[in-house]
């Protein structure tokens, strides 16, 4: 315990003086005002405040609510005194969070406050990442922490390193004095926001101290938090698909401090491709989602109808949670927050409801400088023969050392006016005595998140989203999809893109198109910059965007397929910039069985309704066993091996779903895992005027191989003991303490399916165990006269610590298929069963 005394005394003592000590103390003695005869709730953990009392389903007498109403009223002046927080926070069925304040600083306050009942074992971890702080804690050889018997993971999706690494990383790449000048240029509303949420957070911990979940019970790094560890927070979200992708070569680019660069001979290109490998794998390994938009002229009421289905992480500190937060006459909105973003990323209000998948655009850049042969550290960079110095920034972390003790270890980072000094030598990112590469990443310093999710969520229709998406230029890597009760629907990618157009792409200026290597040695060959943009970028209005009355949709492929019957290629004669994305490439099976489906349903039904979206989400069609198997069986009945013939009899009789009784799911899924891999396997190529049905059907060509994967699965299937017609929901589950929970769906991008659910594990005894990341939340929004009609469900639950009641509560509604309301007004909230409330004041 002594390592654990040493990381006490330097770095809380460090951490109380960022958050005021002194204010701290002050505020630790302030107590919760207490209305009427009640004012706490029952917390996630079962725990209830000595210093009030709790009343269950007092709500359905109209009395309280209005008794509530009147004393939130009579804070209205105090909630506008520098330094007083108040908020009401209440909790409907399955722990959905519903706070209400009276402006921006409560309701940070309230969220805040619920956040920490149900996650912060997680929270405090993954805190610890972005201040640099790991190695601390748990050495510099360690990685973040791994799921905790299923309670909790706060690794990063986006990369893997050793914690002293990511120190370095987190400390080099994020330049907090950069931050709180961004932030400083943010609205008042959202400067209140973030304060609201740090006191609500360390109001929990004052709280909640020696009551701690298991998972961090008397952990010294469960601390207070400041200001500037939200910056820090919400610079990382945004970084996910541009320096978080490239984190160990911008370690690779630093230098030990006190020592100067060690250039190389230029090396050979073996791996240019790597960039953009790591790439797709943010949609096809790490992250992916369905948003599906559906207006007036298919829908039954004539208003829009909207599904969100991200496909995120069930682990990680990427998990979504539900919230409901209102400011009464300014901002109202449902939907989840996810992790550290402290706002409604994905939901609704009264007139809109939207959500966001994972875009195809790049988001960056790199530049390839040309140094100073008169200089002989290396670190001078010419532009237009003008030398300038690289900027040196030396960033030192704290590394807990075997016998306990703490060990200061330092790095210098190096950036240029363009961006931070990247090394891949294996790549062609060298350090060489002539040149040097940068990483240039809008993204780095993107202090706009909070404003922009403000702005959506105040929205009162697709025009005005649109609008604010044009103004504020704040989503970092995400498409939007939207409905609004007027029954018109948009998408736009209106995500953060260099300015980078068509006619830059096929100039002079491009290095090596693989690593998106421009000249950095001319200055013509910087990015360009669009009016009403911040600099650099694209303004969201040049770039990719439609609104629609039928549908728009997308699941992760590029803006090209976003309606089926009209194809969106951009301005002539070029297109838009390349960085948006390809097209007139063959898209995913997901994709593809998301616009086959819905367009059978059209055809069918000519007018849809919720439960119909609700359909397409979890049909579980495997669009690749449509598109094989009615060429694949007859060839089964040529084959003399009885494995084979076996498996097609069973394959003959699968409904080529994956409910959880389908039997032959399993088997397909593992013949297709090798299947997929085969070279020229369709029948029909593809097609880019028929994107949605080719390409299709067995090449005979291809049929020998087709075999023999089916031979292969059979035979994988029975040395587990599978059976080969073994139902679905018997081996592909979940299991949240020690009770296991049959799932359906399959893996999505791969065999078509929509309803995209990625395992923990690859077949095993037993079956598939437990989800690693895939559906997560999910919500179908339509609209009647009184304003929103919601269902959804957060999969894995709201709460990361395993005693709560709300950890695995909604994993069997996921199994069962079973949609839950979404309480939006206020009289629907306070008349629920499970509804209890709470006020917080300090």
């Amino acid at each position: 315990m002594a390592s654990d005394e040493l990381v006490s005394r330097s770095l809380v003592s460090r951490q109380l003086t960022e958050v005021n000590a002194s204010a701290l103390a002050a505020a630790h003695h302030r107590q919760m005002v207490l209305a009427g005869h009640f004012y706490s709730m029952e917390e996630g953990m079962g725990r209830i405040s000595r210093r009030s009392l709790t009343i269950r389903r007092f709500a359905r007498w109209g009395v309280w609510g209005a008794l509530f109403s009147m004393v939130m009223a009579a804070g209205t002046a105090a909630s506008d005194t520098p330094g007083h927080f108040k908020a009401e926070l209440a909790r409907t069925g399955h722990g959905l969070v519903h706070v209400r304040a009276n402006d921006f600083r409560g309701l940070g306050y309230g969220l805040a406050y619920a956040y920490a009942q149900d996650n912060l074992c997680m929270f405090a971890d993954s805190l610890l990442t972005v201040r640099g702080e790991r190695s601390a804690f748990f050495g510099p050889e360690a990685q973040a922490t791994k799921a905790i018997n299923g309670e909790y993971g706060a690794a990063s999706d986006f990369f893997t390193l050793k914690n002293e690494d990511s120190d370095f990383f987190f400390k080099g790449y994020l330049d907090i004095l950069q931050l709180r000048q961004g932030f400083a240029a943010a609205s008042q509303e959202a400067r209140d926001y973030l304060a609201g949420y740090v006191a609500g957070y360390n109001r929990y911990l004052r709280d909640y101290a020696g009551r701690y979940p298991a998972a961090c019970a008397n952990a010294k790094w469960v601390r207070p938090i400041s200001i500037d560890d939200m910056y820090l927070v919400l610079a990382e979200k945004a970084l996910h698909a541009t320096g978080e992708v490239f984190a160990a070569e911008i370690v690779a680019g630093a230098t030990d401090a006190g020592t100067v660069p060690v250039v190389s001979q230029a090396s050979t290109i073996m791996d240019p491709g790597f960039l953009r490998a790591r790439l797709e794998r943010l949609t096809s390994e790490k992250l992916g989602s369905n948003g599906l938009a559906l207006g007036r002229d298919i829908t039954a009421n004539g208003k829009g109808i909207l599904l969100g289905n991200p496909h995120y992480p069930w682990t990680s500190t990427d998990r979504f949670y539900q919230v409901h937060l209102t400011i009464p006459g300014s901002y109202d909105a449902m939907g989840v927050i996810l992790g550290g973003i402290p706002l409604v990323v994905i939901g609704f209000n009264r007139d809109i409801a939207w959500t966001h998948t994972v875009t195809t655009a790049v988001h960056f850049t790199t530049f390839k400088l040309a140094l100073d042969p008169a200089d002989p550290s290396h670190t001078t960079y010419l532009i237009d023969d003008v030398p300038s110095k690289l900027t040196a920034r030396t960033v030192t972390i704290d590394s807990l050392e075997p016998d306990g003790s703490l060990r200061k270890r330092s790095k210098t980072f190096y950036s240029s006016e363009q961006g931070a000094v990247l090394v891949k030598p294996e790549a062609g990112l060298a350090w060489t005595t002539s040149s040097v590469h940068v990483l240039a990443d809008p993204n780095r310093n993107n202090t706009r998140l909070i404003d922009q999710w403000i702005a959506i969520g105040r929205s009162a229709n697709v025009h005005q989203l649109k609008a604010a998406l044009d103004r504020i230029v704040g989503l970092p890597w995400v498409n939007t999809i939207a409905a609004d009760r007027y029954g018109e629907t948009l998408y736009a990618d209106a995500s953060v893109v260099p300015r980078v157009g068509p006619e830059r792409f096929a100039s002079d200026c491009l290095l090596t198109p693989a690593l998106l290597t421009f000249d950095g040695s001319r200055s013509d060959c910087s990015w360009g910059s669009d009016a009403g943009a911040p600099p650099g970028l694209f303004a969201p209005s040049n770039g990719p965007w439609m609104i629609r009355t039928d549908y728009v949709g997308n699941s992760n492929d590029s803006y090209w397929l976003t309606n089926a019957r009209e194809l969106m290629t951009g301005p002539a004669p070029a297109g838009f910039s390349p960085l948006y994305g390809q097209t007139g490439i063959e898209q995913k099976l997901r994709t593809r069985i998301g616009f086959k489906q819905l367009e059978e349903s059209i055809a069918q039904k000519r007018k849809l309704a919720i439960p119909d979206v609700q359909q397409l989400a979890y049909g579980n069609r495997v669009h690749a066993a449509e598109l094989v198997l009615p060429q694949l069986l007859p060839l089964c009945a040529g084959s003399t091996d009885r494995d084979v013939a076996s498996a097609c009899r069973v394959l003959s009789r699968w409904d080529r779903r994956a409910n959880l009784g389908s039997r032959g799911a399993v088997l397909f899924r593992e013949f297709w895992n090798e299947a997929a891999t085969i070279p020229n396997k369709w029948a029909v190529p593809f097609d880019a005027a028929d994107p949605v049905n080719t390409p299709s059907g067995v090449n005979k060509a291809a049929a020998s191989a087709m075999l023999a994967a089916v031979r292969n699965a059979a035979l994988k299937l029975r040395s587990l003991q599978i059976p080969l017609d073994g139902k679905l929901g018997d081996f592909q589950g979940e299991t949240r303490n020690g009770i296991r929970v049959p799932l359906h769906g399959a893996i999505g991008d791969i065999d078509g399916s929509y309803n995209s659910i990625h395992m923990s594990t690859d077949l095993q005894v037993g079956g598939y165990h437990d989800v690693k990341w895939g559906t997560s939340y999910v919500q179908t929004v339509g609209f009647d006269d009184a304003g929103p009609v919601a269902q959804g469900m957060l999969l894995y639950g709201q709460s990361t610590d395993r005693a709560s009641r709300w950890y695995a509560d909604q994993v069997p509604l996921y199994s069962r298929k079973q949609w839950v309301t979404l309480p939006f007004h206020w009289e629907t909230i306070r008349a629920d069963p499970h509804y209890s409330v709470r006020v917080l004041e300090e």
